[in-house]
């Protein structure tokens, strides 16, 4: 696959990764009649059924990271080369601004609008550390053991994040960016985006860490203790 289809795919993906974030949170608190529990509920079914269809069409293009820490895990695990992290971060945040955008459009909204949400605080950024650190866990576990199983357990992982951590599981710093330009259920006040980034790098790195010893590459040779 030419590494330009790879950044197409990367862009793309997270583009209608956010449209599908975003709108279904617009939607969810449109219809949801005031209730938070199921505006929640429904943002998190869609995001997790559009991460399962959105992998599976790009994991064969670009490995369908969609999410910077994803990509900076793969690159520290060798399994992306080097000189194409900062393209694919890159056109991530991108993508993430324009699925924003395509988002707020849908629902004859202003292109961007920073938001007043706010997310902050020591209890926060645990959270994000910890949804983080679950997400790596997960595509690192279940490619090295399942690869078939990946994008549904990546969805049912971030469903499911969405409802046990406080932050409701943004996990990737692509998507804190973006989110941080839209003032709807889905957004994060930007003075409150580099609290979340910083603890979903922390999270990340602990879990490639721990994870890539926990199941090493069917190459490597394994010893006992």
């Amino acid at each position: 696959m030419t590494k330009s289809k790879r950044i197409v795919a990367e862009c793309l993906g997270t583009a209608m990764l956010l449209a599908v974030v975003v709108g279904s949170g617009i939607m969810a608190e449109n219809l949801s009649g005031g209730n938070v529990a199921i505006a929640l509920l429904a943002n998190a079914l869609a995001t997790g059924a559009g991460l399962i269809a959105l992998i599976l069409m790009f994991a064969p293009l670009s490995g369908a990271h969609f999410n910077p820490i994803v990509t900076l895990s793969e690159a520290w695990q060798k399994n992306l080369p080097s000189n194409e992290v900062l393209p694919y971060i890159a056109v991530q945040i991108l993508g993430a601004f324009l699925g924003v955008a395509a988002a707020h459009a849908m629902f004859d909204l202003s292109v961007f609008n920073p938001s007043l949400h706010i997310r902050t605080g020591i209890h926060q950024w645990w959270s994000e550390f910890v949804a983080s650190f679950g997400l790596i866990a997960v595509i690192i576990s279940c490619s090295r053991s399942r690869p078939q199983v990946t994008p549904f357990a990546v969805a049912a992982y971030i469903v499911a994040a969405y409802w046990f951590t406080s932050s409701t599981s943004f996990a990737n710093p692509a998507v804190t960016l973006a989110r941080a330009a839209t003032d709807t259920f889905a957004g994060i006040r930007p003075i409150d985006a580099p609290g979340f980034i910083v603890a979903q790098l922390a999270g990340a790195a602990c879990a490639t860490l721990l994870f890539t010893w926990l199941y090493p590459k069917a190459d490597q040779t394994t010893t006992t203790d």
